[in-house]
């Protein structure tokens, strides 16, 4: 087994984190700004060691466009995210993140010209029907502001990952995601509190370090072993993780159509991302 799908299999568990650091961290009365703020900043300052290390050189004719991906991918992106965990549950909000994979294929066909193909199709009225189990699971629709919000966490989720490739047309990941997360930073300041209970660093230092820094890191280090597609396949662990430590640190239960909603939204996220990859070898 390479090296580099295990990396993939621990950034992506790590991924699955974030609600989880979310959660604990609303404990302490903090308001979603601030926490995606101390999150964006704190590693933006690992990140900066780091880049400098590699030999960091700022592009400033690259940086208007940095904006523009660090306001939809880290300031939209994680305020949405984040505060669908805070009015409904980690459970909730990762599964309607993954709707991701449905907006990306949607918006490949219209950016890059990439097929739907019938297997495609299938996979998205798949990963469709999930999203509306998860948030009608009785007949009776949860917070449609929760539902909402998660759905366009999936959306900017999606666009995240749209930007990132053209992104790293002209910079290292790495370099990328300083330059967006410090814009994001920037964004999120003027609406952050920056008094904040000293025994809640250790937690944000963590949901900056883990999630964050090291996830993106350790990713991006795989993916000198393996290629993007397989890399895709497998980081689709990082709901399951999701749902499995809200079950075990907060007791969040699905019901019975959740369960199945849950398994059709993996399934169809799977599906997406293998036929990416079989794409790519007939090409």
């Amino acid at each position: 087994m390479k090296k580099g799908y295990l990396l993939v299999f621990l950034a992506a568990s790590m991924w699955g984190t974030l609600g989880i650091f979310a959660k604990l961290l609303y404990g302490f009365g903090l308001d979603p700004f601030t926490i995606t703020f101390y999150r964006a900043i704190i590693a933006f300052g690992l990140l900066f060691v780091y880049n400098l290390s590699q030999g960091l050189q700022v592009k400033k004719h690259r940086l208007p466009f940095y904006a523009f991906y660090g306001f939809f991918a880290v300031f939209l992106f994680y305020i949405l995210y984040f505060y669908t965990v805070k009015i409904s549950s980690v459970s909730l909000a990762v599964l309607l993140l993954y709707s991701a994979p449905i907006y990306s294929t949607i918006l490949g066909y219209f950016i890059f010209g990439e097929r739907i193909t019938p297997l495609k199709l299938a996979a998205l009225l798949m990963a469709i029907m999930g999203v509306l189990l998860v948030v009608n699971p009785n007949g009776e629709n949860v917070s449609r502001v929760a539902v909402v919000l998660g759905l366009l966490s999936g959306l900017t989720y999606a666009l995240y990952g749209i930007l990132a490739k053209l992104a790293v047309r002209n910079e290292k990941p790495e370099e990328a995601l300083l330059y967006t997360i410090g814009f994001g930073a920037l964004f999120l300041a003027p609406f952050s509190n920056f008094k904040i209970p000293l025994s809640s660093l250790p937690y944000l230092f963590g949901l900056a370090f883990f999630p964050t820094f090291l996830a993106y890191i350790l990713y991006n280090t795989a993916l000198k072993e393996i290629e993007v597609s397989r890399a895709s396949i497998i980081a689709t662990v990082e709901p399951v993780v999701a749902l499995i430590l809200a079950y075990l640190i907060f007791h969040e239960i699905l019901t019975t159509k959740q369960v199945i909603g849950a398994t059709l939204i993996i399934l169809g996220s799977l599906i997406l991302h293998i036929e990416e990859k079989n794409e790519k070898n007939q090409i």
